[in-house]
């Protein structure tokens, strides 16, 4: 076996730091919502219990998270399928040359440069300079598809630069119309693909805070609702809170690397 050299035990150890400054936050909001009815904000731990879990759904004195979790979770889906949908419609525009594709190319990815408060300033002003109310379904998810459409996109061309037209080419050979070419031999192929777009589209969107800080209107998504209880509530319900919102994120994750290992296995018995 052969021996490890000295670098790869010092970049080890950097990586393991960079592993614990990454997720110790999160790791340590964890334990601490665990702690006992009596427990606080800091270690040690006042005993272990479920006890601020519970809490979580009975009636709070500051805040409503349950009001806020549903829009956030209404707009991450919604945000989803627009990203989805548009991503693949421009992915499969831009296989071909057009006039003034690079120019909205190059628009569609400078909301990545502009800071987000700024959008969200933005998108506020225009709304308010319209007569119009700004919402959470309206403005808010206006805002939000500024920031996720741009990796839609982003992923949808890195996929189809990598694609191979054969499978179209061989597909109409065979005598098939456009549309059963997309159904049956593209749509497939891309599947996974879409599955990471879909992914990118509600996380993104579920964890947004400055993009919808002025654009969200006279309810709070659950970043906003979150960041206004830290205010006022002193317990470890907020931990509670923080621990559930992570195990939506990742079982979000979870979910799309099943349904891709799925997919490709059964395109790959398919073929």
């Amino acid at each position: 076996m052969k021996k490890r050299s000295s670098g790869f035990f010092i970049l080890a150890g950097f990586f393991m730091l960079f592993v614990l400054f990454l997720y110790g936050p999160t790791i340590t909001i964890a334990i601490l919502s665990f702690q006992g009815p009596g427990g606080g904000l800091t270690f040690p731990m006042q005993g272990t219990s479920l006890h601020w879990f519970r809490q979580l759904f009975a009636k709070q004195a500051v805040g409503d998270f349950g009001a806020a979790l549903v829009r956030s979770l209404m707009l991450g889906t919604m945000v989803m399928i627009t990203t989805l949908v548009f991503s693949l419609l421009a992915g499969m525009a831009f296989r071909k040359r057009f006039t003034g594709s690079s120019v909205i190319f190059y628009l569609a990815l400078a909301s990545l440069i502009i800071p987000s408060i700024l959008i969200s300033l933005g998108i506020g002003l225009m709304f308010d300079r319209m007569d119009l109310t700004p919402q959470w379904f309206s403005s808010g998810f206006g805002s939000h598809l500024t920031w996720t459409l741009p990796f839609g996109l982003l992923i949808m061309f890195a996929v189809f630069n990598r694609f191979n037209p054969a499978y179209e080419m061989a597909s109409a050979d065979l005598g098939a119309s456009d549309w059963q070419t997309f159904r049956f031999i593209l749509l497939p192929l891309l599947a996974p693909s879409l599955l990471g777009v879909a992914l990118f589209g509600f996380t993104l969107s579920y964890d947004e805070f400055a993009r919808t800080l002025m654009t969200s209107g006279s309810f709070n998504t659950l970043p906003l609702e979150l960041f206004a209880m830290t205010t006022n509530v002193t317990t470890p319900v907020l931990y509670a809170l923080g621990t559930l919102t992570t195990l939506v994120s990742l079982a979000c994750i979870l979910i799309t690397i099943i349904l891709v290992r799925l997919l490709r296995r059964s395109l790959t018995k398919t073929a």
